[in-house]
């Protein structure tokens, strides 16, 4: 069964262009939730236009289901996700201030060997690690070498060209990466502008998969389908049963 990890961090973009608690970025999760999502995740940022870091603590607080922490290794970040301690920590090699991700690393520059150290350090902590990189063999071949528990394959190229001949080379290829990840043995998860439109056609050619994050577009939709509606949809769309979890308690 593919999980589907809802991300939150829209909620908090709409929360912080008015200021206060509104919407509430816990009430949220709680009702991703109750709708029957496997999993939240985050992706907090050093200048906080979205989720904060006392964002992350509240939600790690109440969370009942797999949290997914997600975001450029710098000092800061490392030493919230070994308090916090969440399920996973999915590497991107963002820089600071880019608007979202759009590229997976680059692990054989020959300056990746100290992401090594770091996933060490991580599940020593007992935090399951990913890396965000693109269907490409070498870099994922690296990755195993580096020690990471996973991979998460960058969709966006998919997704822009999805319906479009390209569309079908590049889901051919991530069908591959996630093959020869596998052989390897990690964990294959997805992410970047899926949606209810392209996910069944990847999940079909993408053996293995197990886990996607998606937030701008699941957001989206909510504002017309409503979130808990919107949440049956992506299930349904995986092929996923909802997670029955007992509801989350309220302060």
């Amino acid at each position: 069964m593919i999980r589907l990890s809802v991300n939150v961090n829209k909620i908090a973009t709409l929360r912080n262009a008015r200021g206060g608690n509104i919407p509430d970025v816990v009430e949220a999760a709680r009702t991703c939730i109750a709708a029957g999502c496997h999993g939240i995740t985050v992706h907090p940022r050093p200048d906080a236009r979205h989720i904060t870091f006392q964002d992350v603590l509240d939600l790690a607080a109440m969370m009942t289901v797999e949290f997914n922490i997600e975001g450029y290794p710098g000092a800061e970040f490392i030493d919230l996700v070994l308090r916090v301690r969440p399920t996973q920590v999915t590497l991107v090699p963002d820089p600071p201030g880019v608007l979202t991700s759009s590229a997976g690393w680059n692990l054989t520059s020959g300056d990746a060997d100290w992401l090594g150290d770091l996933l060490a350090r991580f599940k020593k902590a007992g935090i399951r690690t990913s890396l965000f990189l693109d269907a490409d063999a070498e870099q994922i071949e690296r990755a195993r070498k580096l020690g990471a528990d996973r991979i998460e394959l960058y969709t966006g190229p998919y997704a822009h060209a999805f319906g479009t001949p390209e569309g079908k080379e590049i889901l051919a290829a991530h069908r591959e990466a996630a093959r020869l990840a596998r052989k390897i043995g990690l964990g294959v998860n997805a992410g970047h502008d899926l949606d209810l439109k392209n996910i069944p056609a990847y999940v079909k050619a993408v053996k293995g998969l197990q886990e996607v994050s998606i937030g701008h577009a699941l957001i989206s939709d909510a504002l017309y389908m409503g979130l808990t509606r919107t949440v049956k949809a992506y299930l349904k769309a995986l092929g996923s049963k909802p997670l029955k979890v007992k509801p989350a308690k309220r302060k």
